[in-house]
């Protein structure tokens, strides 16, 4: 009877900190929201966390996808590129290391895992400076290559995708697919792949984010403001503010763009880690 009586109480609880946290993710969003929606007066006005008389998003909007001949659209569509490509194809690597070195027993197998998870405690601001020394003497710098030829490579990821086929993709499998007749790539790509898709959608997201805002492995390697990402060509119009107080409606409604694709990524992968975990109660 007692615990009976506890639940409502453990209930409210965990419903109240669910909400906190809720609160403090949503929060900055709906900031980001306001402070686009406003113009430069409005924006350090009286208003606050409130909406102004003068709703001015669409007529912000229209400035930042408008100024310099669109060169935002320009940044945005670089984001695209170096966050899409990286993320897929740092995502299929990942799952390829991880899932050869779950199932295929070979020398030095440990001693390549550990290494990855030394790599995984490397933070990346510490590689950017030896990376762009490389691609200096490549003669690659200031150029796509330069961004996105290190966005590639994920050690979390293969930690990550090691760990999951340990545990989801059964040996047996393989074998009764080998018994078919069916070659190691095939067992990987038909078999593999899709026993492991609650891993991938997690590595994707990650390596999505973290491509998507990186922000000092661009600075290093780029002088050509039409190659910048987005979060590079949102700084240099936040440094204009001093001088000319209207790139804040720029920046605002920069920002607001941004963050879309993002949220639209979430929304649409999300239901890859419920598949998963239904999968995997049913099982």
């Amino acid at each position: 009877m007692s615990q009976i009586a506890r639940r409502p109480g453990r209930t409210i609880i965990v419903t109240g900190l669910l909400t906190i946290v809720a609160l403090y993710f949503l929060v900055p969003v709906y900031w980001v929201f306001v402070a686009a929606s406003k113009s430069t007066e409005d924006l350090f006005g009286t208003h606050g966390f409130l909406f102004a008389e003068n709703f001015a998003l669409f007529d912000n909007i229209a400035r930042v996808v408008t100024l310099d001949d669109g060169i935002f659209l320009r940044w945005f569509a670089n984001s695209l590129l170096y966050a899409g490509v990286g993320a897929v194809i740092a995502t299929y690597f990942a799952a390829a290391a991880g899932y050869a070195l779950s199932k295929y027993d070979f020398p030095g197998r440990n001693t390549i895992f550990g290494l990855v998870l030394g790599g995984v405690l490397v933070p990346a601001t510490a590689t950017a400076l030896p990376l762009f020394l490389l691609f200096s003497q490549l003669g690659m710098t200031n150029t796509y290559w330069s961004v996105l030829i290190p966005s590639l490579v994920s050690p979390f990821g293969l930690f990550l995708c090691r760990i999951y086929a340990d545990a989801t993709v059964d040996s047996s499998l393989m074998e009764a697919a080998r018994l078919d007749g069916v070659g190691e790539l095939r067992i990987f790509h038909v078999l593999g792949l899709r026993i492991m898709t609650p891993a991938l959608v997690t590595v994707f997201l990650f390596q999505l984010v973290g491509i998507w805002n990186n922000y000092f492995l661009p600075l290093v390697m780029l002088t050509d403001d039409r190659l910048y990402p987005i979060t590079l060509g949102l700084n240099s119009w936040r440094s204009q503010t001093d001088r000319l107080p209207e790139f804040y409606e720029l920046t605002t409604g920069g920002v607001l763009l941004s963050i879309i694709p993002l949220a639209i990524a979430m929304i649409v992968l999300q239901r890859f880690w419920r598949g998963g975990l239904t999968e995997g109660a049913v099982k």
